[in-house]
């Protein structure tokens, strides 16, 4: 059974930078696309950033390019999402997942304040 595991939210002002990292267990993470996704109070779950298997391919929702770059290192299982220029409005719990997703974390809080 797949287990994933966010870490590295917290609270930050307009204009600052957090690293999310998230550990995933079993052996198909390195076959695997990943996925950051958010959920704001109130809102639907968003994908916000999306990354092949290899990490040679990478997507990101419009409301965050150029501000969030998604990686990835196969040899630990992990999953980066880098945020910089934070907004209050990504003020959400994000968690990531395979793409499709799977079963889910328990997701990090992110919350930037203006």
């Amino acid at each position: 059974q797949v287990q994933l595991v966010e870490s590295g939210g917290g609270l930050v002002q307009a204009g600052g930078s957090l690293r999310l990292s998230c550990v995933a267990s079993g052996r198909i993470f390195s076959i695997a696309a990943m996925g950051w996704y958010r959920q704001a109070p109130g809102k639907q779950r968003e994908l916000v950033a999306s990354i092949s298997s290899g990490g040679g391919r990478i997507n990101s929702a419009d409301s965050v390019k150029g501000r969030f770059t998604i990686s990835r290192d196969n040899t630990k299982n992990t999953v980066y999402l880098q945020m910089n220029s934070l907004k209050p409005e990504d003020t959400a719990v994000y968690y990531c997942n395979f793409l499709p997703p799977v079963t889910w974390g328990q997701g990090t809080q992110v919350t930037v304040s203006s």
